[in-house]
């Protein structure tokens, strides 16, 4: 497909933040789009980037955003797109703001994932849900003309666990899933988790991520109502245990599943590696070739050698076996700060782009 010319202007609200950080990597040369503006809280408006952010990336900072000025979150920012990285305490209202005053939102938070005219969006497992923001304008008001609306990505653990769910649910029908998630400090943010209390340890909480993987894997794996704008949730039960562990990146799930017809290993396995979805056919650039990697060797995945799989956009699948209390059981890993979070938006923008959603 044909990149667009010209570039597309966007703008990065939270951009001082770890996730903020991550949207500036990926968009720093992107084929696409290009980053004109940046914003943050109010103690970092009005200053420089390269002042305001403490950058914690491997990576230098870019030098074309490094002299730009730290915008406040206010509609009026240049650019026709805005990917959110602010915190859900006060993503939602910011949110709305933009998307009212014709702006195309894609969000990193947690604040619309589950309103049912918000799509919940993973573009290999269900593009289709794009539909939703025909609707969207017209449910709140929204003046019409302007195009404005918001998509959500799931949370970093769920994305990576329903791109490995999608290929068994249309194969063989899922009912069950048990997952226990053992997942990367980055996920916690910064300064994030105490090292006193992560040193010589697991963490087996983590506020609100086992509602959140128990019930979004539905929504996304759910069917598109055209006459409500609503879902009907996938009807699969979900039991999650989520942990924090002393790893940077990367987030490691033990998976079991109980299918919906019989399947051995070998069919498991070759349902995941035959799958691929709409942006890969389309060549978004974001997108990972394959999605889904499967891994013969009995000790993988592991986040230190696995996590940067395909860009850190393909999830890595391994150990496929049998499971003695429900049918197959499985290791998955993926990148919460590519796949989980910031590419995941930037993926969503770019099928958006390529199905002509955004005007």
């Amino acid at each position: 497909m044909l990149k667009p010319t010209p570039k597309i202007g966007v703008a990065i609200l939270g951009a001082t933040g770890m996730v903020g950080q991550r949207f500036v990597q990926l968009l720093a040369d992107h084929p696409w789009f290009e980053i004109v503006a940046v914003a943050a809280s109010e103690g970092s408006a009005g200053r420089r980037y390269g002042d305001a952010c403490r950058w914690g990336l491997s990576m230098q900072m870019p030098g074309s955003v490094r002299d730009m000025e730290v915008q406040a979150c206010l509609p009026g920012l240049p650019g026709r797109i805005v990917f959110s990285a602010l915190p859900s305490s006060v993503a939602g209202t910011v949110e709305e703001d933009f998307a009212r005053e014709g702006y195309a939102v894609f969000s990193n938070a947690g604040s619309h994932r589950m309103d049912p005219d918000v799509p919940l969006l993973i573009p290999e497992v269900n593009p289709s849900h794009l539909d939703m923001v025909n609707a969207q304008g017209a449910n709140r008001g929204w003046p019409e003309s302007h195009g404005g609306f918001i998509v959500a990505e799931p949370n970093c653990s769920t994305a990576i666990l329903t791109l490995a769910l999608k290929p068994l649910h249309d194969c063989f029908g899922l009912q069950q899933v048990m997952v226990t998630t053992m997942q990367a400090l980055s996920g916690a943010g910064y300064p994030g988790v105490a090292g006193l209390d992560i040193l010589d340890n697991v963490v087996p909480y983590i506020a609100d991520e086992e509602e959140k993987v128990s019930t979004e894997p539905c929504k996304i794996l759910g069917e598109w109502d055209e006459e409500g704008a609503l879902l009907r949730p996938a009807d699969i039960a979900i039991s999650a245990a989520c942990n924090r562990v002393a790893t940077r990146d990367g987030h490691l799930e033990i998976v079991s599943v109980a299918l919906g017809r019989e399947a051995s290993p070998a069919d498991v396995i070759s349902a995941l590696r035959e799958f691929t979805g709409l942006p890969q056919h389309l060549g978004c650039p974001t997108a990972p070739v394959p999605p889904i990697v499967v891994s013969d060797a009995p000790d993988r995945p592991q986040p230190r050698l696995d996590r940067d799989a395909g860009g850190g956009m393909a999830v890595v699948v391994g150990r496929v076996r049998r499971c003695q209390v429900l049918d197959i059981k499985f290791v998955l890993l993926g990148h919460n700060t590519f796949r989980g979070a910031a590419g995941a938006s930037v993926l969503n923008a770019e099928l958006a782009i390529a199905q002509g959603v955004v005007r």
